[in-house]
């Protein structure tokens, strides 16, 4: 067991050897869509790619039909192990929409060992979420 402490700084750590593994800029919150962000998460059991919604139900709504019509170009074309969820409940019980990429293997942020691995998915398929969200920014934002 790590202390909160402990924790802490691997997170840390983490977050900053990423950066430097794979030094670019993300768009993340930058996508001049209301509600609409990507995620990189990555905790003791999992990693994943997130596509998150995060805005009032009607909005939600809206953005989630338009990636809904996009969805077989975004499997088949750039993400086709992307789950797509309508509902997606965060531990602190809010509720989202989500389309996200799970790395299937088991991986921990507080074993260094899995942390290239993660490094690579992040990086991946966080390129390939962007290449979408580039090619079809308009239609999202319409």
């Amino acid at each position: 067991m790590f202390s909160k402490e402990e924790s802490r700084r691997l997170r840390e750590e983490f977050w900053i050897s990423f950066g430097k593994s794979f030094p670019r800029k993300w768009i993340l919150y930058n996508t001049k869509i209301k509600g609409f962000s990507f995620k990189f998460h990555f905790d003791t059991k999992t990693a994943l790619v997130a596509l998150d919604l995060e805005d009032d139900l009607e909005n939600r709504i809206n953005c989630w039909e338009k990636l809904g019509a996009l969805k077989s170009i975004l499997k088949d074309d750039y993400l086709p192990e992307a789950i797509f969820e309508d509902i997606y409940i965060l531990e602190n019980g809010k509720e989202i929409s989500r389309i996200y990429v799970p790395l299937e293997e088991k991986v921990s942020i507080h074993n260094k060992n899995t942390w290239q691995q993660v490094m690579v998915f992040f990086n991946t398929t966080m390129s390939l979420f962007e290449d979408f969200f580039n090619e079809y920014e308009a239609i999202l934002k319409d």
